[in-house]
C-alpha cells in the first residue's frame, strides 16, 4: 500500500513537470533579489582617522617644442650674414626657402606672411609681386628702397601659426626687424600682428607703430596682398597709406 502511493506521487510529480516544460517553462525561479554585480570595495581610510585620500588623474608632461633658429646667442647680428643664415639654417622649414632681399635701414619694409607659390629665386616674384611693385610705384618708392622678407622661410599651404607661435617664430621674426631697421614697415597678413606682440582681438589698424627694445618704427598692417586685388579694399589700403605716410 505504502509503494503504490509513493509509486502515485512520483507519476504526479513527473506530469507536473512535464506539464510546466511543454508550456515553455524550464528553469527553476525565485521571488529574492539575487545581487548580480559585485560590491564596491570600501575606501581605505588612513588609520590616522584623515578623509579619505582622492585619486589625482596623472597629467602628462608638457611636450616642449624644438626652437625655430636654434640658440638665439648663434643668431646673426649682420644683415647679409642673417640672410645666408636664413637659408642654411637646420631648424628652418627644408622646402624651397627664398631668401629676404633689400638693404639695411631701408626706407621702407614690406613683410609677407610666407613666399609666393610661384617665387622660385627671388621673394614676391609672382602675381602678388606684381601687384606690389604696382602699388610701389604709385608710392613713388624704387624697389630698392625696400627690404622685402617673409615671416616663413618656405611656401607652406595652411601653415600652423599656433604651433610656429609656439616655437618661437616671432622671436625670430623680431630679431629680423632689429636688425634689418626700416625706417617704415608695411605687414600684409593678418597673422603677423600676434608675432609682433599685437593683441589679435583687435583689428590691425590699431597698431600705428612697431617698438621693440627702445626702436620705435612706424607700422602698416593690412590683410594679405591677395585681398588687394579687389577693388574696394585696394581703395581703403591706399587711403589708409596717404593718411599714414601724410601724402
Amino acid at each position: 500500500m505504502l509503494a503504490a502511493t509513493k509509486h502515485g506521487a512520483e507519476r504526479a510529480i513527473a506530469g507536473a513537470l512535464d506539464w510546466w516544460r511543454e508550456a515553455g517553462v524550464d528553469c527553476a525561479f525565485n521571488d529574492e533579489p539575487q545581487p548580480w554585480l559585485a560590491e564596491e570595495e570600501p575606501e581605505q581610510v588612513p588609520q590616522t582617522g584623515a578623509a579619505p585620500l582622492a585619486r589625482q588623474p596623472i597629467a602628462s608632461p608638457p611636450v616642449e617644442l624644438p626652437k625655430i633658429g636654434g640658440d638665439k646667442a648663434a643668431w646673426p647680428q649682420d644683415l647679409a650674414a642673417f640672410d645666408a643664415w636664413w637659408m642654411n639654417e637646420p631648424s628652418l622649414d627644408t622646402g624651397l626657402r627664398i631668401p629676404p632681399r633689400g638693404p639695411a635701414s631701408a626706407k621702407l619694409m614690406v613683410l609677407v606672411e610666407q613666399p609666393e607659390a610661384q617665387d622660385s629665386a627671388s621673394l614676391l616674384s609672382g602675381p602678388q609681386g606684381k601687384l606690389l611693385s604696382g602699388i610701389l610705384q604709385a608710392m613713388d618708392i624704387a624697389q630698392d628702397e625696400v627690404r622685402f622678407a617673409a615671416v616663413l622661410p618656405c611656401f607652406t599651404p595652411s601653415p600652423d601659426w599656433q604651433t610656429l607661435s609656439a616655437s618661437g617664430i616671432g622671436d625670430l621674426l623680431l630679431h629680423h626687424l632689429q636688425i634689418s631697421a626700416p625706417q617704415r614697415l608695411i605687414v600684409f597678413g593678418s597673422n603677423i600682428p600676434p608675432l609682433l606682440g599685437h593683441d589679435p582681438a583687435q583689428s590691425p589698424a590699431n597698431l600705428p607703430d612697431f617698438n621693440h627694445e627702445g626702436r620705435i618704427i612706424p607700422l602698416l598692417a593690412d590683410r594679405s596682398l591677395d585681398a588687394l586685388t579687389r577693388a574696394k579694399a585696394k581703395s581703403a589700403f591706399w587711403q589708409r597709406w596717404l593718411d599714414w605716410s601724410g601724402t
